[in-house]
């Protein structure tokens, strides 16, 4: 009689990665892997029963992280199951991708109205931890691989308040990272149901994945633009000899151990390509210096706003890259810096002020859609402006009104030579009068007219 796999127990020992439960169905062509895999899953549930009988029930943390995923500002994203998103209906599929993040592996990337996960090929089940809900999508990105002799480029999807972790935040949740070569799909890499549709902007992946991933956030509702790196705003200026003909739009640099790369972007800078990822928005930087300059390298220190407030002032924290060529400060320092401001601190609470006033007009779109909008709001909305346009104007129209309370809170009274002036001023007041009162008969017309002009 042949074996049987314990699908059961499996179950239960793999329920959190279906992903090794279906690869244990399809690898259990033999009668000793299946008795190997019942074996193995035995062991596995014996210590999982024990570590639950010593804690009273299964570990909280293990817990969170099926249910929902923590981020850096305390808030929570909810995390479907892998069941429930493999149940969706998948509009597109592309075979054979190369996946760097959560896990580096070929995968297959699905797209349905709702989400982008990866899977393995012959599998119905999304990778674990490989789940992205179009809705949480906040930054997209496409970008050369470096030092590659073949043109390649990476995908990065950042979902909300993932990009970057200060020291009191937890470890921020993986972004989505794929690369692509610079060819065209292969035939039958491309399917499901706007495979179809897919066929006409498929003549490299770039234009059929700029085509899919732009369809998806747009119907998810929100504005996210894939940002690419433009040399004609930056550029570095050391050679590749691997393709001398075209310019670096990377800068090698370490953070801590790491080696890695950044890419100045238009929207924020952006280290990688090894975890953890991090992006640095534009209105998340507070200032940029320069330390330990020597005659070859040099290193780079981006001060952060972190979100956290302490008394009221937002906190930051900074963050280190060294070992920069000297080659490319002119660049950075002048093409990069000086251009957005990141040395002037008055520019970064203008940055700063554009982003809170984002972030509290869509609360406020919120509040208003539970609860009504008035007259006078609903007028605002429809000021032809775009909402960051509008949050531009609000943010220099506080800045001025802080600068007109500046000049409010100034006492000339508090000046020694101030104080003479002031009661000169009197003295021609009364010497002023004494002389109206005199010409009143010569000029009686045109007091007349003054003093009208002083009732209006």
């Amino acid at each position: 009689m042949a074996a049987k796999l314990d699908l059961e127990q499996l179950t239960q020992v793999f329920r959190s990665r279906p992903d090794i439960l279906e690869g244990i169905r399809h690898a259990a062509d033999s009668d000793v892997r299946i008795q190997l895999f019942d074996d193995v899953a035995s062991f596995i549930h014996g210590q999982t029963t024990s570590a639950s009988s010593t804690t009273g029930s299964e570990p909280s943390l293990k817990r969170r992280r099926v249910d929902i995923e923590p981020t850096k500002n305390g808030s929570a994203l909810e995390v479907p199951s892998a069941q429930d998103v493999a149940a969706e209906s998948t509009l597109l599929e592309v075979k054979d991708i190369s996946v760097s993040i959560p896990q580096r592996k070929k995968l297959d990337l699905c797209f349905t109205k709702q989400h982008i996960y990866a899977r393995a090929t012959g599998t119905t089940i999304p990778v674990t931890g490989a789940i992205f809900a179009w809705k949480n999508i906040e930054y997209a990105f496409y970008l050369p691989v470096p030092e590659k002799a073949q043109i390649q480029h990476n995908y990065i999807l950042f979902p909300r308040n993932s990009y970057f972790s200060t020291k009191n935040s937890p470890a921020p949740e993986d972004p989505l990272m794929f690369t692509i070569p610079a060819g065209a799909p292969k035939p039958g890499a491309i399917g499901g149901p706007n495979a179809a549709a897919a066929a006409s902007v498929s003549d490299t992946f770039t234009t059929l994945l700029h085509w899919a991933i732009n369809k998806c956030l747009q119907a998810a509702g929100h504005n996210v633009q894939i940002v690419a790196a433009d040399p004609a705003k930056f550029h570095s200026m050391i050679k590749q000899p691997h393709r001398p003909k075209e310019q670096a739009v990377h800068v090698k640099a370490f953070r801590g151990s790491k080696d890695g790369y950044l890419f100045f972007l238009e929207n924020g800078i952006l280290w990688g390509f090894k975890k953890p990822l991090m992006f640095i928005p534009l209105d998340r930087i507070a200032s940029v210096s320069y330390t330990s300059v020597l005659q070859r390298t040099f290193n780079m220190v981006v001060e952060i706003f972190t979100g956290e407030k302490v008394d009221g002032e937002e906190e930051t924290e900074e963050i280190e890259f060294s070992m920069l060529d000297q080659e490319d400060y002119g660049g950075i320092n002048g093409d990069y810096v000086a251009r957005h401001g990141l040395q002037d601190r008055n520019m970064a609470d203008q940055r700063k002020a554009k982003r809170e006033l984002i972030e509290n007009s869509k609360g406020k779109k919120g509040e208003e859609g539970a609860n009504g909008a008035n007259g006078e709001e609903a007028a605002g909305e429809d000021d032809g402006l775009t909402e960051l346009e509008r949050a531009q104007k609000e943010a220099e129209q506080q800045l001025q009104d802080d600068e007109d309370e500046d000049e409010e809170d100034y006492d000339p009274g508090s000046d020694g030579d101030s104080d003479g002036s002031g009661t000169s001023s009197e003295e021609e007041d009364d010497d002023d009068d004494a002389n109206g009162e005199a010409a009143a008969d010569d000029d009686e017309e045109d007091d007349d007219e003054e003093m009208g002009d002083g009732k209006e």
